[in-house]
């Protein structure tokens, strides 16, 4: 029996569920983890004779060899999920640090303030064992959605070259552009919004 169709589970679900799959009496189990950031999750578990999509945190799908029909859903107690697999919860990542910093309007020159946030991000990265940073870069609804798509990448560019120069490994950084697609705060076309025109940097 196998666990086909992850969406949006976490890595931390995987290793439980492998886990789970191998420690129950003969059959496959699964149980759905939330995900760090509250952001709803599902997992379709898929059998020869069925289907169940588990879609709330610590939903459990049970099916034992030989039986018929879909997996059996109930839902776990979290405390014994973690409690009985307490050294994979202990081999958890810690959570990815995020960090937000701001431009000038029209270009690639960061606010005095957000200087000194890069500084603790490259702080954080570097004091972070095996780290990498992913830097996404927005923009406001000032000018053509084209050219804010350009802007945007310089500026994650341009975030991304101050780690590089700060002596952290380029190979571990990952830069992108969003243009005007994710505003902060969402407002009509031709807006200046100070708060849109950021570079998010993730440390993880």
């Amino acid at each position: 029996m196998n666990v086909l169709k992850t969406r949006a589970l976490s890595s931390l679900a995987v290793a439980i569920t492998a886990l789970l799959a191998a420690c129950a009496a003969p059959g496959t189990r699964v149980v759905l983890l939330p995900q760090a950031d509250g952001k709803p999750s599902a997992v379709a578990v898929r059998v020869k004779d069925g289907e169940e999509i588990l879609s709330k945190p610590y939903q459990r799908a049970t099916a034992a060899v030989g039986a018929s029909g879909a997996p059996v859903v109930d839902q776990a107690d979290p405390a014994k999920v973690h409690a009985e697999n307490k050294f994979l919860f202990d081999m958890q990542p810690p959570p990815p640090q995020r960090y937000t910093v701001y431009f000038d309007v029209g270009g690639t020159r960061l606010t005095p303030t957000s200087q000194q946030i890069v500084n603790e991000a490259l702080i954080a990265a570097q004091t972070r064992s095996g780290s990498d940073i992913v830097v996404t870069g927005h923009t406001d609804t000032k000018g053509a959605l084209e050219q804010n798509d350009m802007l945007s990448r310089r500026r994650a560019q341009e975030v991304a070259q101050i780690f590089v120069e700060r002596q952290f490994p380029a190979k571990r950084i990952e830069a992108v552009g969003r243009g005007e697609r994710e505003l902060a705060v969402p407002t009509a076309d031709e807006v200046d919004e100070p708060r849109n025109r950021r570079v998010t940097i993730e440390v993880r």
